[in-house]
């Protein structure tokens, strides 16, 4: 541990008696110094005798240093002297192997002649057995040493194409024989291999093989062989997949160029099994059923894509992406050529026979009802004339829209989207996208929307119709809610398509167009305001009688507000609220503004018709406040405005005559035409007394 001082000195102290209260024992400090002298000079005589220790031991210490380095002086030299011997001995060596290395080249100057010679021996003594036409050397009986004689006939073969024919005419007549027999042989003998699955004979087979010209003929054979037993599913795709996935682990210990052998493989699939089973596949349907036609299409081009996908991952030579595309272009491009007529022409006669289907299932036969331009519906909705539209229709209720045909129709377009997508050739694709687009226009807006628009239109009965139904705002709903979903599939599946290319703005103006045809109709649908209106008054002349404002007897009325009223706003109420379900966004309040404004001015006339009491006038302030509570529903500033001042008039009816400049005055009535404020005066049955008159003027 650590030597310290004060607590040295404590301990000391502790253990001396005398020298601290241990055991109640009196302090006694001329023994403690006693002690405290006693122990220093224990310490000096210690410190002396350490001090003599440490200098023998440094003493030691120097001696044994000098020792050392006279030590490593000597080891310095030894070491000088061997690395010279080194070096003497590097020297050496190195003249040494130059000579051996002379040497060498002198010995394989002579033995490579040599050696050739004696090759050119042995194949000149098997020449000479071919000549004679009897093979008697080993090499050619024993069946095991086949891949020496292969190799010895590959050579006689190549210099007998060098030999003159008229010399060496026997040559010829046995060397190819033998040259077929031993290929056809090894072919044999490679076949087999493969068969009890010895993939080291197989290399060493197709090795030499690998210099004879039937090699394309053993790779052919290898390729045949592993599809043996390889296509027993219903799923070739699948089944080619797994069959490349087991060859490419195998091929590379085979073969020494094993990615040509692997796309040979891929090659052979695509052109024999592929096009066969995808020709099986088509033709079929192709002339019978449309829609089973291109849904093969589709599902047989995207999982051949989906193979060839998977086949990128192996090593197919350089270009393996051009390679693997022309394949699939090979099989497909019969098919191709025309696909988007057969898409067009399938997505035509489906649209049409889901419209007929739906027309025919609701005993309706579809007629031709007013057309035109956009200008020309502008122009009608200008000079609110010429409606209904055409022939007047009893549509019976029905609206002629059917969220089910749309999904059907939205459909068959989504998936001939997909099909476009996945069939089309890229510098096709947008301006295919856009026929298809134009057969969802025709057939979803133009022949099922805008037609039940039209026939809405053509069934809006006239303003003086009694108990008369509006189902415009249905097919307004309606149509407000398929648009929608249209839009959605604009966004969703056509923008993609045709996003980058000229077609999108040809798109996006089409789309504009058709908006504007349909929003014109729908605006020329607010005549059904004018039948609202109509019901309004219908309601009132057959309600309001004379006597609810000039009443017999004053002081028995015991309604708060009169059977009209009640009838009025209820039907009000039904309809702001079938128009906010029918609307959206500032359609909403454009309508409700509209509407407003024609039943303040319808409530206007009708109070003018009549002759107010007293009592009568605080009766019809109350249904005026009862309107005023209606036109709250309408959520629109203007027209509670226009209630608000309608009531502060109606309090003309029932104001004392002293009062009538003052109430003239106030916020409400201070800025209309005097000749209005006049008019309601003058509706009080107290009008001709000279006072009122006077009070007035």
């Amino acid at each position: 541990e650590p030597f310290v001082a004060d607590e040295y000195i404590e301990r000391l102290a502790w253990r001396t008696p005398g020298g601290g209260s241990r055991g109640g024992e009196a302090f006694d400090p001329k023994r403690l110094l006693e002690e405290f002298v006693n122990h220093i000079q224990e310490l000096q005589v210690m410190d002396e005798r350490i001090q003599r220790k440490v200098e023998k031991l440094e003493q030691q210490c120097q001696k044994e240093a000098k020792e050392f380095a006279k030590k490593v002086q000597e080891l310095q030299k030894s070491n000088q002297v061997a690395f010279q011997h080194f070096q003497e001995l590097d020297e050496h060596i190195s003249y040494v192997a130059t000579k051996v290395c002379h040497l060498g080249d002198q010995l394989e100057g002579v033995n490579t002649p040599r050696q050739r010679a004696v090759e050119a021996q042995k194949l000149m003594k098997y020449f000479n057995e071919f000549l004679d036409g009897e093979l008697k050397s080993d090499v050619f009986t024993n069946s095991e040493k086949i891949k020496e004689a292969a190799d010895i006939i590959q050579k006689l073969h190549l210099i007998a194409q060098e030999l003159p024919f008229d010399s060496f005419c026997c040559y010829p007549l046995s060397s190819p024989g033998k040259y077929h027999d031993l290929e056809c042989q090894l072919i044999q003998e490679f076949t087999s291999a493969q068969r009890r699955g010895e993939i080291s004979r197989m290399r060493e087979v197709a090795a030499v093989l690998l210099h004879f010209k039937g090699y394309s003929h053993c790779v052919d054979v290898y390729i045949k062989q592993c599809q043996e037993g390889a296509f027993l599913r219903n799923d070739v795709f699948e089944d080619a997949a797994i069959l490349c996935q087991r060859v490419n682990k195998q091929v590379g210990e085979i073969f020494s160029n094993p990615e040509t052998v692997l796309a040979k493989l891929i090659q052979n699939i695509f052109e024999v099994k592929l096009q066969s089973y995808v020709k099986d596949q088509l033709e079929e349907h192709r002339k019978s059923d449309a829609e089973q036609y291109l849904k093969n299409l589709y599902d047989l081009y995207t999982r051949t894509t989906n193979l060839s996908s998977k086949l990128m991952e192996f090593n197919l030579g350089t270009d393996k992406q051009t390679f693997l595309s022309k394949l699939i272009k090979a099989i497909f491009i019969s098919y191709l050529e025309n696909y988007i007529e057969v898409e067009i022409g399938y997505l035509k006669s489906r649209s049409a026979m889901i419209l007929q289907r739906y027309y025919d299932s609701k005993n309706h036969q579809k007629r031709s009802i007013g057309t035109g331009g956009i200008q020309d519906l502008k122009e009608r909705l200008r000079q609110r004339t010429n409606l209904p539209l055409g022939p007047s229709i009893d549509t019976h209720g029905e609206t002629f829209l059917s969220q089910e045909v749309v999904v059907n129709l939205l459909q068959e377009t989504k998936q001939a989207f997909e099909r476009c997508h996945r069939l089309s050739d890229p510098s096709d694709l947008p301006k295919n996208a856009f026929r298809i687009f134009s057969m969802l226009v025709e057939f979803l807006c133009t022949e099922h929307i805008d037609y039940a628009l039209e026939t809405g239109l053509a069934g809006i009965p006239s303003s003086d119709s009694k108990n008369a139904n509006l189902y415009f705002l249905d097919v307004v709903h309606q149509a407000n809610t398929i648009f929608h979903l249209f839009d959605k599939q604009f966004n969703d599946h056509l923008m993609p398509l045709i996003s980058s290319s000229p077609k999108l703005s040809e798109c996006l103006q089409k789309k504009k167009d058709i908006i504007e045809q349909m929003e014109v109709k729908l605006d020329m649908g607010i005549d059904t305001l004018n039948c609202m209106i109509g019901q309004m008054k219908h309601i009132l002349a057959a309600e309001q009688k004379k006597t609810d404002f000039k009443p017999e007897d004053e002081n028995n009325v015991l309604i708060q507000y009169t059977n009209a009223c009640v009838k009025v706003c209820g039907y009000v109420r039904k309809q702001v609220e079938k128009i906010r379900n029918s609307m959206d966004g500032k359609n909403v309040d454009t309508v409700l503004m509209e509407l407003g404004v024609r039943f303040h001015r319808l409530i206007y006339e009708h109070l003018q018709q009549y002759s107010y009491s007293c009592m009568g006038g605080m009766l019809a302030i109350c249904d005026v406040a009862e309107y005023r509570k209606c036109a709250k529903d309408f959520k629109i500033a203007l027209v509670l405005q226009l209630f608000d001042t309608l009531h502060a008039l109606c309090n003309l009816l029932v104001v004392a005559p002293d009062n009538l400049k003052q109430v003239c005055s106030g916020e409400q009535l201070a800025n209309l035409d005097k000749n209005i404020l006049h008019s309601f005066v003058q509706l009080r049955v107290d009008y001709r007394s000279a006072r009122l008159a006077r009070h007035f003027s």
